[in-house]
């Protein structure tokens, strides 16, 4: 058995895990916040069999594409004497950062 940990932006979860649950996946959605931006993201959980784990990638690969979004800059941490002016910034978002792990037991209850 294995642990298939999905982090996803918050726009392309509905669909992954709509997917996730007519392919017959059970799946655990878990709302988180990144750290680059602190904007919101989803973290999904899914047991899946050994030899499903290729499966359960290529539907995250197929939903969460990665695209470019125009943001403000980052305010700075510190304070300089000067006025701080926010500019438009084109950075990459979405994606999903997956791991996979082993699963020593898992019960039911």
């Amino acid at each position: 058995m294995k642990l298939v940990i999905a982090i996803v932006q918050d726009e392309d979860a509905p669909k992954l895990v709509d997917k996730l649950m007519k392919n017959k996946f059970g799946v655990t959605k878990l709302a988180s916040t990144g750290g680059f931006l602190r904007s919101g993201n989803t973290t999904l959980l899914i047991g899946v069999k050994k030899e499903k784990v290729d499966e359960v990638i290529d539907m995250i690969e197929e939903i969460c594409h990665s695209r470019k979004q125009v943001t403000t800059s980052p305010t700075p941490t510190t304070w300089s004497s000067g006025v701080y002016m926010p500019y438009p910034v084109e950075v990459e978002v979405g994606g999903a950062t997956v791991f996979v792990v082993d699963v020593e037991k898992f019960q039911k209850v």
